[in-house]
Parts: C-alpha cells; sequence; structure tokens
C-alpha cells in the first residue's frame, strides 16, 4: 500500500441509526469533499430497503461513491473494495482537501 501523507481521511462509524449519514453530509459539504461509502450492503445494487442508502438527492448534492457498484449475485472481496477506493481516494479532486 502506499501512503500519501498528504491526503486527509475523515472516518465516520458507529451504530446504525447515530446519524453518521447525516454528519457525513454536513462536514462533505463544507469541506467541498466526497463521501466513499463503507457499507458492506450498500455496495450492491437493489438492497435499497434496510440499507439506508443516501437518497438521489443527497447524491447529486454531495458525490458518493462505492454504492451500487456490484450485483448482489455478484462476488465483491474486501481486496476488490479497497482497490477501488484507494483508486478513488488517490485520484479525486478533493484529495488536497479531505474527503469525507
Amino acid at each position: 500500500m502506499t501512503i500519501h501523507p498528504d491526503i486527509i481521511l475523515i472516518v465516520i462509524c458507529g451504530a446504525t441509526a447515530t446519524g453518521k449519514s447525516g454528519l457525513a453530509l454536513k462536514l462533505a459539504e463544507r469541506l467541498g469533499s466526497i463521501i466513499l461509502s463503507a457499507d458492506s450492503r450498500q455496495v450492491y445494487r437493489d438492497f435499497d430497503i434496510g440499507t439506508a442508502k443516501p437518497s438521489s438527492a443527497q447524491q447529486q448534492q454531495i458525490p458518493h461513491y462505492l454504492i451500487d457498484i456490484c450485483a448482489p449475485t455478484e462476488t465483491l472481496t474486501l481486496a476488490d473494495y479497497q482497490g477501488q477506493a484507494q483508486s478513488l481516494i488517490t485520484s479525486s479532486p478533493s484529495s488536497s482537501r479531505g474527503m469525507g
């Protein structure tokens, strides 16, 4: 793994329904950043019920990534996810300002 000391990541974690998504939206808007989802269910298309995916309006307001990236019948390994996340982090225009 390559280390990029100039990239700042803000990680928000916690229990279900504690306001993580709302906080992420507010921070991303304030910082001019993007949101990378690390939710293990939100990666799957058509898993909208019970996953609390951000609405279309929220996704248009702040760019969200790693949501709906594979079909429920596809396998997504941790290595697959990690590779996609790392690529987004290092190539994002907001990487010089921080990411949500």
